[in-house]
């Protein structure tokens, strides 16, 4: 693994990296179908990398996701 794959993510960008909202992100989180948080400081949370480029890598096509 290297330090990139170690790397945290803010929420600004995971959204931009995900493309989706804000309420969507926590929605799918509070579902189990995205990776939650690590709390990094009282007031601050961040999403590790390698898990949300994972999770992006598990997504279909829009291809094959136009035929669910």
């Amino acid at each position: 693994m290297n330090m990139d794959d170690m790397r945290l993510m803010r929420r600004e960008e995971v959204i931009m990296l995900c493309g989706f909202s804000r309420s969507t992100m926590y929605n799918l989180i509070g579902q189990g179908q995205f990776p939650g948080p690590v709390r990094i400081g009282a007031r601050s949370v961040a999403w590790r990398k390698s898990e949300v480029v994972a999770w992006l890598a598990e997504r279909p096509p829009a291809s094959e996701a136009s035929d669910l």
